[in-house]
């Protein structure tokens, strides 16, 4: 019964509240994530970023302007990742921030030696428990003016959003039942461990470093090339890019 009226709901939004055709074509042209999509699921996504904009405030910092083309573009790569799991993977929250350029924000860190220290970090994004996501749009054009470099911060911000789901950011999401959680952890500790090898001995590694921060951030910047340059992490990690093909349920590599 809640499903069929979560349906019915869904629907009447899309009839009044759909992304206009040509404005999305646009982005499918212009996101070089969305390009490998065929038709069905171009025809998804539009729905879900559509019912995205509906369900979430997109809440622009200061000057800065949010048109629907913008807007469409943001909400189109947040929902890419849950194109076969469904928006509900974000329910609990409900806004976006975005500022237009990289913010800063203060907090306290302890030291090795257990000092508490007050520090001011610049950030291209971020992603709160039960709390929004935030963006930089700047950060989000200079990723899309690369395409392949395997970097998308709106991507990288929520897939952190889906690893929450279990009630804590750890490189873990809830994972779906014919997937072996052992195996998981097996293979993203086996690809931590040689990524951690690799910085060690000043090489450069095949994935951002960032992704060295914690078991979290791993995931995070994995999901970012899964989505953008997956044949990077074929070619480097084969066993990581199946467990994320299971995962996220899409083969981004293409038939």
């Amino acid at each position: 019964m809640l499903k069929r009226l979560q349906r019915a709901w869904q629907a009447r939004r899309l009839r009044k509240h759909r992304l206009p055709e040509s404005l999305w074509k646009h982005c499918i042209e212009d996101l070089h994530a969305l390009r490998r999509l065929n038709a069905s699921e171009e025809t998804r996504l539009r729905e879900l970023a559509s019912l995205f904009l509906q369900q979430k405030k997109l809440q622009p910092v200061g000057e800065l302007k949010l048109t629907l083309p913008m807007r469409a573009e943001l909400a189109a790569l947040a929902c890419l990742p849950i194109l076969e799991l469904g928006l509900d993977w974000y329910d609990g929250w409900h806004e976006v921030v975005v500022y237009a350029e990289t913010f800063v924000v203060e907090r306290d860190e302890t030291d090795a030696y257990g000092v508490v220290h007050r520090v001011r970090r610049p950030l291209e994004g971020e992603s709160w428990l039960h709390g929004p996501v935030i963006l930089s749009w700047a950060d989000h054009l200079h990723d899309k003016q690369q395409p392949g470099s395997g970097h998308n911060v709106v991507i990288h911000e929520f897939a952190h959003k889906l690893d929450m789901q279990n009630g804590t950011a750890n490189g873990m999401p809830p994972l779906h039942a014919d997937m072996d959680p052992k195996r998981w952890t097996t293979v993203f500790t086996q690809a931590w461990d040689r990524l951690q090898q690799t910085l060690a001995h000043h090489h450069k590694p095949w994935i951002n470093p960032y992704a060295a921060t914690n078991p979290a951030e791993f995931f995070a910047v994995a999901s970012e090339l899964f989505f953008e340059a997956p044949w990077k992490m074929q070619q480097h990690e084969p066993a990581l890019y199946a467990e994320l093909r299971a995962f996220y349920r899409q083969n981004t590599l293409g038939p």
